[in-house]
């Protein structure tokens, strides 16, 4: 049978004038206790042993329990406390020693303390309650806290340590000034829960922690809402993140699942995977990222599989020797690049869409940087589809880019291999290879060009086989410079422009067209031509002159003109895109918004 005490701060019939008294008395009958406590303030340091329930009498905060320093409960045993304000100062608030404890409807305040301290083996329950300016400490202990609240921490509003296992429901956590909740080598579950205001990650999982989360929210934080650290594990579903610098973040080999979630407006960055940290995201949406919206960085190795990116600056960003896997990925709207795979770093895209980005794949790097492009479509874009540069080295299969400037581009020493992709609607041309580059291309189709359908200049190399060209507007294929290369079995066809102007330096194999072929070889520049002329003001030209060089204000002036002979024109020659303007499109890639992400 439960025995009851009651206590009131002046004293009464048959009423202890404190708490600590009827805790005696209750220890002497050695039962389950129940202890009323009416009204007041109780300046007391409480120790609690066995099954005990301390119960306020009074409204929320009319029972205070504030002793000038120390510990304010000390539990051991079975112990219930409801509708208490407890007020420490340096120390533990709440002490569970040994047994379980169960805090409900109570408001702890912990001033340069710890809130509660759960110690390893026991089993501690908040439910209700409220937590002001310490935290909660579950060190190797069990619970469950159930719509509480945290705020104000000075350090982190609920820390899970130490291999301890907590269950978290509908509770707010808001203004900590580290984390929110942190979980280090131990496992937690936060279902409903609201976190804000953190000055750090809202949620740390460190130190090989399993973290669970479903159906949460976090906004206005400082730095990441989500991050997982040193191996930690864990499945994050139905997240919602606004007004973060980074949605979620994982690094040092940590590799969670995250699943259905949303991430908008963060300021940095969506997702952020860096230093090792890999992780599988699925069915999310990152929305207006500030800066990148996918990050992989600094061996990171993400798979993403059939996200949205809407918005924002650049949409997938792998780069310092990262990785990343990207399948089933739509990417709409940015005001930079949809892709980009820079320095020493591998990315693989499959059954990916883009439309209406500046630009679409940026690859630049050293023969270490990769990227493979399977069944995507990129599609509005304002500079190129595909932009590879350095050594880098990218592989088209199934890629369509239509509605936009330059479809495929391939610069300096890089190498860009093309199967089964088409190009159409473009208005500086289908595809180039300029510098030293390397275009190989098997099943290439480029329809309705405004300039040309295939372009090699400087040194390089193009070879291209069983590829169609129709309609384009200047040429079908322009070799300029000193590009050579090879065409085989390869068609030009539409009633505008030539079929083929090269420099005689392409193998013309089974060419099959209707439109003028024409080779255009340089001609010897002709000797200078000497004008000598007594002028002292400044030069007369009576026609057009090319490569001047003048001087005058001198008792002799040499004027020396060089002249060009304009490029042979055919009759059938539209105005096109020259090489220049094409490498400027390339080199556009590099400067639009930064080199880097």
């Amino acid at each position: 049978m439960v025995r009851r005490y009651v206590v009131a701060p002046h004293g009464g019939r048959r009423a202890h004038p404190d708490i600590s008294s009827a805790l005696r008395a209750a220890a002497e009958r050695h039962g389950p206790a129940l202890i009323e406590i009416a009204p007041g303030h109780y300046e007391e340091s409480l120790t609690v042993r066995g099954e005990v329930e301390l119960t306020g009498m009074g409204g929320p905060g009319s029972v205070l329990v504030s002793p000038p320093q120390g510990s304010v409960l000390d539990a051991f045993g079975t112990v219930r406390v409801r509708g208490l304000l407890l007020v420490g100062r340096e120390a533990d608030v709440v002490d569970c020693l040994g047994g379980t404890l169960a805090l409900e409807h109570t408001e702890v305040r912990a001033h340069g303390g710890v809130c509660v301290h759960a110690r390893r083996g026991t089993r501690v329950a908040l439910t209700d309650s409220v937590f002001r300016y310490g935290r909660t400490l579950f060190a190797g202990a069990a619970g469950t806290v159930e719509r509480c609240g945290f705020h104000d921490a000075a350090d982190n509003a609920l820390a899970v340590i130490e291999g301890a296992r907590v269950s978290v429901r509908d509770s707010r956590f808001e203004g900590s000034r580290i984390h929110g909740v942190r979980v280090s080598d131990a496992w937690t579950e936060l279902v409903g829960c609201a976190l804000t205001g953190t000055e750090k990650a809202a949620v740390m999982a460190d130190t090989r922690a399993e973290l669970t989360m479903s159906g949460c929210r976090v906004d206005s934080v400082h730095a990441e809402a989500v991050m997982f650290i040193e191996q930690s594990r864990g499945l994050v579903r139905d997240l919602r993140v606004s007004d973060a610098e980074h949605g979620i973040g994982v690094a040092s080999g940590a590799d969670p699942v995250v699943r259905d979630c949303v991430f908008a407006d963060c300021r940095d960055t969506g997702i952020n995977v860096q230093t090792t940290g890999r992780g599988t995201f699925e069915s999310c949406e990152v929305l207006n990222a500030g800066s990148v919206s996918v990050f992989s960085t600094n061996g990171g190795a993400p798979r993403v599989n059939g996200c949205r990116v809407a918005g924002g600056n650049v949409g997938v960003a792998v780069v310092d020797k990262a990785r990343g896997h990207f399948t089933d990925v739509v990417i709409e709207d940015l005001a930079g690049s949809a892709l980009r795979v820079f320095d020493e770093s591998r990315a693989v895209f499959e059954r990916t869409r883009v439309e209406r980005c500046p630009a679409g794949l940026e690859v630049r790097g050293n023969g270490a940087t990769t990227a493979q492009l399977t069944d995507v479509r990129i599609a509005g874009f304002d500079m190129a589809a595909v932009a590879v540069t350095g050594e880098a080295r990218v592989t088209l299969t199934r890629v369509s880019a239509e509605h936009g400037l330059l479809g495929f581009g391939v610069g300096e020493e890089a190498f860009l291999q093309i199967q089964d992709c088409e190009v159409s609607a473009t208005r500086a041309g289908g595809a180039v290879a300029f510098g030293r580059a390397r275009l190989v291309a098997r099943n290439l189709t480029v329809t309705g060009s405004e300039a040309f359908g295939l372009c090699g200049t400087e040194s390089a190399y193009v070879d291209v086989a069983d590829s169609r060209f129709d309609d384009c507007a200047a040429a079908g294929v322009t070799f300029d410079e000193s590009g050579g290369g090879r065409l085989v079995n390869c068609s030009v066809t539409g009633t505008r422009g030539v079929g083929v102007q090269h420099n005689g330096r392409v193998d013309l194999v089974s060419l099959h067209t209707s439109r003028p072929v024409v080779e255009r070889v340089p001609e010897p520049a002709p000797a200078p031509v000497q004008v000598v002329n007594n002028h002292y003001h400044g030069p007369v030209f009576n026609a057009a002159v090319h490569g001047v060089h003048l001087a005058w204000n001198n008792d002799r002036i040499t004027q020396e003109i060089i002249q060009q002979d304009a490029p042979q024109a055919t009759a059938q020659a539209t105005p096109r895109a020259t090489p220049q303007v094409v490498q400027q499109v390339i080199q556009e890639h590099d400067d639009q918004n930064g080199a880097t992400p």
